[in-house]
Formats: C-alpha cells, sequence, structure tokens
C-alpha cells in the first residue's frame, strides 16, 4: 500500500522546508534508510532518509521549491500502484484541468470576487521561500532572458538567500515570457519572479494584476503596453556574473554547487581553473578543497644599473566609496541580534581569573594516554556545575512567566564560514570534562562540515562564547534568546600579578557575564560569577 511522505519539521520554530536536492528519481526503488533528498532550513542541509521501502512513485515538492511543514513531499508504494487517491484535492483538482482537452484556457482564481484567465500552459513562477526565516530574495543573476527558450531542468537565475545564493531551476518548459526582479534587485517572498509560457502569449494582464496588488483585469491596449515596457526593462539588464567557459561549463556558464562558489570566493579560486568531479563535471565542495593551484614560471628579467635620481612628486590615488548589498543571511542575523539586542535588557559583569591552577589541572590530565582536555572544555564543565548553584541564571523569560530549567544545556558559539552556529552540550553537569570535550570536537565538526543535527542546536539554557584563541582578551556577546545570560570568554594573558604581597608572574584570563536584567538581578549574576571562579581556580572540585 503507498505511503505519503510530508515535509518534516527540522525546528522547533520551522514552518517550511526547501528540497535543495532530490537524491532518488521518480521510479527508482527505495530502500530504508535511503536518503531520499537534501531538506534546507536557514540553519542547515539536512539528509532526508526514508523510514520506509518500495518505489518512489510521486514528488511532491520539486528541487529548489519550498513547501509548508506536513505537506506532501513525496509518495513511496508498489511499482504501477494508483496513488491518485493519495494527492490533495487541490492537485487532483490541477491535473483534471490539464487533462481537458476541450479547454483552451484556465482559471486561477485567488480571490473570490475576481477570476483571472491565463492562457494554457502559462506558468507563473514566484519568489521562492528558501529558508524557514527568508522574507525577501535577491536575483544575483539571471541566465535566461525574456524571449529566450527554457527547458525543463534549466537554470533561470541565481537567488541570494539569507544561507547562499542558490542556483534556482525550472521546472517548465516553454519561452521567459516576462522577469518580474531584475538583477540585483529584491523582492518579497511569493511575489512575482517570472512568467514561463508559449512564445507570443499575451500575459500583460497577469503582469499588471501582480504589480497592482489585484487581479482586476485590464484593456487589451494596456495589457500589450505593460509586456512591452516589462520585456524591454528585462531585455536590456546589465549582466552582473561573468563564468569562463571551460570543460565543465556549457553556453559559456560554470557547473558549480553554491557551496564550492561560496568556498572558492572566499579562498580566492577562480572556478575557471577548477576540475569539476560531480555529475557532468559539475564542480562540488571537494574539488574546491582538494585544488592545487598551477604554478606558474617566472623568467626573471636583467636589471639596468643607473644613476640615482631624486624626483619630487605629490602622492595621487582615487577616493571611492563602493555599496556592497546586504546579504540574506546578514540580514537574518542582523534581525535575529537586534530582536535580543532591544527586547532583552542587557547589562554586563566583569570578573578577571587567575588561571595558574588550571594550566597546572589541564597539563596533568592530558598527560594521561588517549586524553585531551581543553580550557575551553573545563569552562563549560565550571559552567555547569554553577548554574547548579544559581538555577536563576537558568532561566528563560516569557510574558507570563519566568520559566526555570531544570535541565542545563549549555549551547558553544562556533564560527562557521556562513557565520556563527551554536551546538548544544545537553546535560553538560552530567558529563566529565572528557565527555564534554569529545562532545563539543564533535559538534563543532558537524557544524564546520554542514553535517550537524537542528536538534543538536536547539534547547540551550546558557551559552559560552570563547574568543580567547583569536587573542581577544575582553569582549561582550548579545545574550543567545531565550536564554537569560552568555558568558564570553577572553585569552589567557601572562602579565605581572601581586601574590601574597609580591609582583609574580601570573596568568589571567578576563570573562564577561552578559545577563537579562529581565530574569536575572546584579547580584545574582555577580554571584554566578563568583562560583564560576572558584570552580577554575581550583579545577580539583570540579573532578569531586
Amino acid at each position: 500500500m503507498a505511503t505519503v511522505i510530508n515535509m518534516p519539521r527540522l525546528s522547533d520554530t520551522m514552518e517550511e522546508g526547501v528540497v535543495a536536492q532530490w537524491l532518488k528519481n521518480v521510479g527508482d526503488k527505495v530502500e530504508e534508510g535511503d536518503i531520499l533528498a537534501e531538506i534546507e532550513t536557514d540553519k542547515a542541509t539536512m539528509e532526508f532518509e526514508s523510514f520506509h521501502e518500495g518505489t518512489l512513485l510521486h514528488i511532491g515538492v520539486k528541487e529548489g521549491e519550498t513547501a509548508p511543514v506536513d505537506t506532501l513531499l513525496a509518495i513511496i508504494g508498489e511499482q504501477g500502484e494508483d496513488f491518485s487517491a493519495l494527492l490533495s484535492e487541490d492537485q487532483i483538482s490541477t491535473n483534471e484541468q490539464k487533462q481537458e482537452k476541450t479547454s483552451s484556457k484556465k482559471e486561477v482564481n485567488t480571490n473570490p470576487t475576481s477570476t483571472i484567465e491565463i492562457p494554457q500552459d502559462v506558468q507563473v513562477v514566484m519568489m521562492p521561500r528558501l529558508s524557514d526565516t527568508m522574507t525577501e530574495g535577491t536575483v544575483a543573476s539571471w541566465l535566461k532572458n525574456v524571449g529566450d527558450k527554457v527547458e525543463e531542468g534549466d537554470i533561470l537565475a541565481e537567488i541570494e538567500t539569507d544561507k547562499a545564493t542558490m542556483e534556482f531551476e525550472s521546472f517548465y518548459e516553454g519561452t521567459l515570457l516576462h522577469i518580474g526582479v531584475n538583477e540585483g534587485d529584491s523582492a518579497p517572498v511569493d511575489s512575482l519572479l517570472a512568467i514561463i509560457g508559449a512564445k507570443g502569449t499575451d500575459v500583460s494582464t497577469l503582469v499588471t494584476a501582480h504589480k497592482d496588488g489585484n487581479l482586476s483585469a485590464t484593456t487589451e491596449t494596456s495589457k500589450k503596453e505593460t509586456l512591452k515596457t516589462e520585456s524591454t526593462i528585462a531585455t536590456n539588464q546589465e549582466t552582473t556574473i561573468v563564468e569562463a567557459s571551460v570543460s565543465n561549463s556549457s553556453n559559456g556558464r560554470i557547473f558549480a554547487s553554491p557551496l564550492a562558489k561560496k568556498i572558492a570566493k572566499d579562498k580566492g579560486i577562480s572556478l575557471a581553473d577548477v576540475q569539476g568531479s560531480g555529475e557532468n563535471g559539475r564542480i562540488i565542495k571537494k574539488d574546491i578543497e582538494n585544488y592545487t593551484p598551477v604554478s606558474r614560471i617566472v623568467t626573471p628579467q636583467k636589471s639596468v644599473t643607473s644613476a640615482p635620481s631624486v624626483t619630487n612628486f605629490a602622492i595621487a590615488g582615487q577616493e571611492g566609496t563602493k555599496d556592497m548589498k546586504n546579504s540574506q543571511m546578514r540580514k537574518a542575523i542582523a534581525k535575529s541580534l537586534a530582536a535580543s539586542k532591544f527586547s532583552a535588557p542587557h547589562f554586563y559583569l566583569n570578573i578577571e581569573i587567575d588561571m595558574a591552577n588550571a594550566i597546572a589541572s589541564r597539563k596533568e590530565i592530558n598527560s594521561i594516554p588517549d586524553t585531551k582536555v581543553s580550557f575551553n572544555d573545563m569552562i563549560v564543565k565550571a559552567c555547569a556545575m554553577a548554574l547548579k548553584k544559581h538555577p536563576q541564571v537558568n532561566t528563560s523569560w516569557t510574558e507570563n512567566a519566568t520559566q526555570f530549567h531544570s535541565h542545563i544545556h549549555i549551547g558553544v558559539a562556533v564560527a562557521v564560514d556562513e557565520g556563527l552556529v551554536v551546538p548544544v552540550v545537553k546535560h553538560t553537569d552530567a558529563l566529565s570534562l572528557t565527555q564534554i570535550g569529545s562532545s563539543v570536537k564533535d559538534l563543532a565538526g558537524k557544524a564546520r562540515n554542514k553535517k550537524i543535527k537542528l536538534e543538536e542546536m536547539q534547547g540551550s539554557t546558557f551559552t559560552v562564547s570563547n574568543l580567547g584563541m583569536f587573542g581577544i582578551e575582553s569582549f561582550t556577546s548579545i545574550i543567545n534568546q531565550p536564554n537569560s545570560a552568555i558568558l564570553s570568554v577572553g585569552a589567557i594573558i601572562e602579565k605581572p600579578v601581586v601574590k601574597n604581597g609580591q609582583i609574580v608572574v601570573g596568568n589571567t584570563m578576563k570573562l564577561t557575564l552578559a545577563c537579562d536584567h529581565r530574569t536575572v538581578d546584579g547580584a545574582i549574576g555577580a554571584q554566578f560569577l563568583q562560583t564560576l571562579k572558584t570552580y577554575l581556580e581550583n579545577p580539583v572540585t570540579m573532578l569531586a
């Protein structure tokens, strides 16, 4: 019997998912545990496994498209099985309309009081929602022009989101009749992106309806003028991305995954110099990571010695300012951090820790074979133990109540290419130093390789952010809501300190605790830091 596979909810805030890639095609055999597709959210791209076996009968969400949680993603059953009864009423209705041979028009009624007739086989392409936090997208580049022939699977455009710049494929064939968003411009999700249909089809009524925000019909004259204007604008757009024609290119465009493009850009590698190992020569992540620049031999020229001369000159140069549009990811980060900063009244507490005993203890612990503990592991452990003694810090603010968490889940901020993620070490207080170290290392590795699961980044009750490895002595962080506090960890600095009335060489570390004043008062935060100081300056107490 056929089984319906719905779009999974990969986080507690996820409302929609984007199918980044299907790894099975309709008609393929599916075994339990096979990867069906890669589904993208604003935090990660997750591999989605099949928990059923059979034949993939139907794909409900095509690559690059977005769909709400719990909507039809796929159907698996016996080969040749009739699954039409499992399709939604809307899908059945759409299929029936396509099968009507006597109808030369199809109607789309998006307003109860207004119906527009759309020519048969015309497809309206809307700005996709490529992450659950995406509200608008930016067209980085159009790879088709108005009037161009479009085949199913052709790349229409590259769209920039808060996660990455993604190739947007066409799932229809025909002629590109209209471009609704020019290169470099942004548009809200579900706004008109493009129209594809039979060559010469007049779609100006639909264009005008979307532009005006309603579905009222227009006259034949205005339809022709609108289509002419839109076509002229779209055709005259300046190309902003020029790509070289190499072995893995077609029509002058290099085929590379969005992640490969991002890594290549960060490393300053030209895609034209990279040989792709993916399907059809497509450049993928490992090609960039394994790329070795070709050495170029430069023949030195003989120098000519001449008498030195003195020349009076004025320093000359060009002054200029270049605006770089904010990426969708930076917009999402700005929105999240601004919401925390301006909704939670932050205050900051500073303390300096004598790390002499911690250094000696760590050296002793790491002398044990196959044992590796970092200072950050010791700090995370000390925070977990301090939170047990000060439960007011292990809280979350809501409008009606302050939530006291009986569990202690500490988030550890990790920098990745795309920004910042916070993997969570669950039940940190119950773990040993070595267990914490192993867990943090494993989670950080997954985060950097984009293999981390969303549930591994959720549920933190406190956060630690460490910039000590960059030589930063002290800094302040913005609270990772719904936490009530975040600890900023600086570098261990060797400097003169006073001990027993004598100036000696010491090693100290500065900590800054950012607190939400709605849940944590100054005295509570200070007491927490005092307890934390005791644990770190006497690490043996953490081993008791």
